[in-house]
């Protein structure tokens, strides 16, 4: 397998002054400081194929945007060895830089009082991409967007999915090999949220362009991401399939019913927890163990006219892994 991007033994510390409040505390510190480390990224170690799409999931402050900002060489590491597309990101080598694109959910890159579209002739001479790969390029994604019709629009005046649409096409358009997308779809509506999904789906599929994703959205993750990295207080937590996730931290499954005639509580609550209740249907809570015998059982006993079994929801699982350190 052709490897993308490679992290070895990647650490991120911050020091920042300890001072006594007020104005004594003030003059101390000037004759004898005091400094407070914090590590933002612990000894982290993983590798990524050429078109791999992986979710990099974590709290907040679990280190999740300090590691995407030393791949793109953004920051500096402490220590430890990255490699991006065979480059040391912090190098900052321009042959480096025009073959990676950031995209952070929460900041514009484009600019504000401008329409897009001049933003992105600014990015064409900035990445020097010829004016017909430029055209082409630009004309494909405005129309996967369907934002053909704003890119004269001051970007202040579009709406949020529409401003992060035009974030993606400016990302794009010098067709890189690797995207580091922080938080793309926050704060967009249902649709929007779908529209972005199902673009970075195609586009990844179409390009095999090596992503890394973070999203607080588990949709996002479900729909896009196979492989997952868990990261927790600045180590990685957990490395795999999305699958394996649900089946490692989830003991139970959900067991969705419909009933011909009227089913009493009573009666749903000696086969598990009910978590929904219906007198013509039912979702209970299972234990994974006994999902098998307590279907038999239900199917023989209840007048069950539709049966589906399904697992935990991930956001509920991923809430679950990092509930005991969020309540410390």
């Amino acid at each position: 397998m052709n490897t993308v991007i490679s992290v070895s033994h990647l650490r991120k510390e911050y020091r920042s002054l300890k001072k006594e409040p007020g104005l004594r505390g003030a003059i101390k510190s000037l004759f004898k400081r005091e400094y407070l480390t914090h590590v933002a990224v612990d000894d982290i170690s993983f590798e990524l194929t050429k078109g791999e799409l992986v979710g990099f999931l974590g709290a907040n402050g679990a280190g999740k945007t300090t590691t995407l900002k030393i791949l793109s060489g953004l920051l500096y590491p402490t220590s430890g060895k990255v490699s991006v597309l065979g480059y040391v990101p912090f190098e900052r080598k321009n042959a480096f830089r025009r073959q990676f694109s950031i995209v952070l959910g929460q900041k514009n890159q484009l600019l504000w009082d401008l329409p897009a579209e001049d933003s992105f002739l600014l990015l064409k001479e900035i990445y020097e991409i010829p004016h017909r790969d430029y055209e082409r390029q630009l004309h494909r994604l405005a129309t996967l967007l369907d934002v053909k019709d704003k890119l004269r629009i001051q970007l202040r005046r579009l709406s949020l999915g529409e401003r992060m649409k035009m974030e993606l096409i400016g990302a794009l358009l010098h067709s890189p090999k690797v995207i580091f997308l922080d938080e793309p779809t926050i704060g967009l509506d249902v649709v929007a949220q779908k529209t972005i999904r199902e673009f970075i789906k195609h586009y990844n599929a179409e390009e095999q362009t090596t992503i890394i994703l973070t999203s607080h959205y588990m949709q996002d993750i479900e729909t896009l991401c196979r492989r997952v990295i868990i990261i927790d207080s600045g180590k990685i937590f957990f490395d795999g399939d999305l699958d394996t996730i649900i089946g490692r931290f989830s003991s139970e499954k959900l067991l969705s019913l419909e009933f011909a005639a009227p089913v009493e509580r009573s009666t749903l609550e000696r086969f598990g927890t009910v978590e929904t209740y219906s007198p013509l249907s039912a979702k209970l809570r299972v234990p994974r163990q006994m999902i098998s015998k307590t279907s038999a059982e239900i199917l023989s006993l209840l007048p069950v006219t539709d049966l589906n079994i399904e697992e935990i929801p991930i956001e509920e699982i991923i809430r679950k892994i990092f509930a005991p350190k969020q309540a410390s």
